[in-house]
């Protein structure tokens, strides 16, 4: 007997919880309250994104291009002819 009702309590309080959580979750404060969080993270990027250092190009001519000699011939390796000559 007591073990059902040790059960029942726990169903109880399992339903309570999604109930009050799905009470706040879709209560109009909330909802307001995320829409506050959400405008003002808004305003403090564009006020970050204002005060950004604007930094000078240094990377003007860092890559050297190497010309390779196209004179030499390169073996040209098949996947399916190395497997089967190690076969």
């Amino acid at each position: 007997m007591l073990k059902e009702i040790k059960y029942l309590v726990f169903i109880i309080v399992i339903f309570l919880f999604l109930f009050m959580s799905a009470k706040y979750y879709f209560s109009d404060e909330n909802k307001k309250n995320s829409y506050r969080s959400l405008k003002s993270i808004n305003e403090k990027i564009l006020i970050y994104s204002n005060n950004l250092p604007e930094l000078e190009n240094d990377t003007d001519n860092i890559v050297e291009y190497i010309q390779q000699n196209q004179n030499k011939k390169k073996k040209k390796y098949n996947f399916w002819k190395l497997i089967e000559n190690n076969g």
